[in-house]
């Protein structure tokens, strides 16, 4: 594991941290109590796969010990070993000098229960998609489904892959589908092609590089679901240090943030099967959407902790 810069990217002193004498912390739930009084002394900021400091301290105190962090409360109270206390109080040094998210740190993100590789190439996934893949595209006659069988998905797009978290997701959920994952940059892909070989889905995935629809030629999918860079340019201004140390790129949505969504409309009735459609993530630029776009039906989708952050739309609807 690298050592921490004494200085942050802005030349400011890094925060100093008191040293934890021997014996002073002894079971995860006191280093995971350890870590939050940390994070919160230092104000860091949650987005990154957790939203809040217990959460993350958690998180990184199961990482740290090769834990699932489904495995947590079983071992709560279990006591940790010296050099395993180390290894956990040099991350919280870490992220709290560094302020990288965790994932960077520990190099692993969990979405829907699935541990994914990332780091700096690729934006830390947090898609609510993954989410809304299970809860409304389940078919069988199910209320607020939007297909009617999912097995009968047979081709998925994922533009602006990433890590390629959503695309292996769809190919979990779309038993019969073949996914084509599309990233402009080099490093995401890289990152990406390494997920789809650790869930040994190189059959079922094809990653393309390339500007959005570019490299699939007249290629129709049933399903396009995308997360694409939809921050405004004051946005961009006010991302915190966490932020900053993912990929500029996967945030830039242009002066309102909304300068790759437009794109994405404009081509995606070209690629789009006619009983398809499309899935796409904004954040909170429902307002803006809704403003840019009032000819579009747009069905604004929920998840447990977002509210019309995605919405779908079908094909015929978008002419």
């Amino acid at each position: 594991m690298a050592r921490a810069s004494k200085k942050t990217t802005r030349g400011r002193a890094a925060p100093k941290l008191a040293k934890v004498g021997r014996g002073e912390l002894l079971t995860l739930l006191d280093f995971v109590r350890y870590a939050v009084s940390r994070f919160v002394e230092a104000k860091l900021a949650f987005a990154h796969g957790t939203t809040d400091p217990v959460a993350e301290a958690a998180f990184l105190v199961c990482e740290a010990l090769h834990l699932h962090p489904d495995q947590f409360e079983i071992f709560a109270h279990a006591c940790v070993t010296p050099a395993e206390g180390k290894t956990i109080v040099d991350l919280i040094h870490q992220r709290v000098t560094t302020r990288k998210p965790t994932a960077y740190l520990v190099n692993k993100i969990y979405m829907r229960g699935l541990p994914f590789y990332v780091d700096e190439r690729v934006i830390v996934p947090r898609s609510f998609i993954g989410e809304l893949l299970e809860s409304h595209f389940g078919g069988d006659g199910e209320a607020g489904s939007l297909i009617d069988d999912p097995t009968a998905v047979e081709r998925v797009l994922d533009l602006c892959t990433g890590s390629g978290c959503l695309a292996i997701l769809a190919a979990h959920h779309f038993t019969n589908a073949t996914v084509d994952a599309v990233d402009i940059s080099k490093g995401a892909l890289e990152v990406a092609t390494r997920n789809v070989g650790e869930f040994g889905l190189d059959d079922r995935i094809s990653l393309h590089r390339g500007d959005l629809f570019a490299p699939l030629g007249d290629n129709r999918y049933d399903l396009i679901i995308t997360n694409p860079p939809y921050v405004d340019a004051e946005g961009m201004a006010a991302l915190p240090p966490e932020c900053r140390a993912e990929p500029k790129l996967a945030f830039d949505g242009g002066p309102d943030g909304l300068d790759v969504v437009r794109r994405i409309l404009r081509d995606a009735p070209d690629h789009l099967t006619p009983d398809g459609g499309l899935i796409c993530e904004i954040g909170r630029g429902r307002e803006l959407v809704d403003e840019a776009f009032p000819e579009l039906p747009l069905l604004w989708l929920d998840t447990e902790e977002s509210e019309g952050e995605v919405f779908w739309i079908a094909a015929a609807d978008l002419g």
